[in-house]
């Protein structure tokens, strides 16, 4: 069965933007030719699901849609046009991830924001994590866990400290026998 991974970066103190969707701290920690495995990850999805407010970000940062390759669905309380692989989805979170982990392929990609991380989790639907600690203190600004989800146990499956400073910690949901 496919997993759902989410795969993000938050500063230290666990803010994936500073105030007015500011993410300029995640350049402290960009080198050339690092890009902390993420070309290896994204090549292990076949399918991607973001919030809108994030894909609207991206989309004024970049002329063309990064995941246009894949099946991405653009969570929205708005009707709008398909645009090529990508449906923009207003229907129940739940029962999409339930039906494309049933499909066959590779593994579906969480790429934020944090309203459809911090949903995902109410319904203990993410199946791994893979965050990317920036050694900064933004302070304030959008966080990537909020209050009010159940408490889920996890299992480390890896961390790896780059030079940069960043630590990508990999974690998984616990299985209890």
């Amino acid at each position: 069965m496919k997993k759902l991974i989410l795969y993000i970066a938050t500063s230290l103190d666990g803010y994936i933007a500073q105030p007015n969707d500011d993410l300029s701290f995640l350049s402290r920690v960009q080198q050339p030719g690092e890009d902390y495995g993420y070309a290896d990850f994204v090549a292990t999805v076949d399918t991607v699901i973001m919030g809108r407010k994030t894909y609207d970000w991206v989309m004024n940062k970049v002329p063309e849609f990064p995941h246009a390759d894949k099946a991405a669905y653009i969570l929205t309380r708005t009707e709008r046009p398909r645009i090529g692989n990508t449906t923009f989805y207003t229907g129940n979170l739940k029962d999409l991830v339930l039906r494309l982990k049933q499909e066959d392929g590779k593994h579906i990609f969480c790429d934020g924001g944090a309203e459809v991380v911090n949903e995902l989790l109410k319904e203990g639907l993410l199946d791994e994590l893979i965050i990317s600690v920036v050694p900064t203190l933004v302070g304030n600004g959008t966080r990537l866990f909020k209050d009010g989800r159940p408490e889920q146990e996890l299992e480390l499956v890896s961390a790896r400290a780059f030079e940069s400073g960043l630590t990508q910690l990999h974690y998984r949901q616990a299985v209890h026998n």
